[in-house]
């Protein structure tokens, strides 16, 4: 299952339109071409889904989702945590 995870935009690349973001500690690149122009700024939270943000979301709102993700990992075993990773690895087009 693909999940998509509040991530934090930490840079922006104007000329190719894509933003790196920030999920968790892992870095990656994702596509604002189905943002409207300027909608997106270093600092917004935003939800990706297949390589593109989808949409911007509240950072309280982000803060506290990020909190339970930690919480149910915290609470998987270390085959639970590989398993997810690897699930995670499988989601198409992953990054733009």
């Amino acid at each position: 299952m693909c999940l998509s995870i509040p991530s934090k935009v930490v840079k922006i690349d104007k000329q190719n339109n894509i933003a790196t973001v920030d999920t968790m500690g892992v870095q990656r690149d994702a596509s604002m071409d189905l943002m409207a122009e300027n909608d997106v700024q270093i600092g917004d939270y935003v939800l990706l889904h297949i390589g593109f943000i989808m949409n911007k979301i509240d950072e309280e709102y982000a803060l506290q989702s990020l909190e339970t993700y930690k919480e149910i990992i915290q609470q998987m075993d270390e085959e639970e945590r590989q398993r997810a990773i690897l699930e995670d690895n499988a989601c198409p087009n992953r990054g733009a």
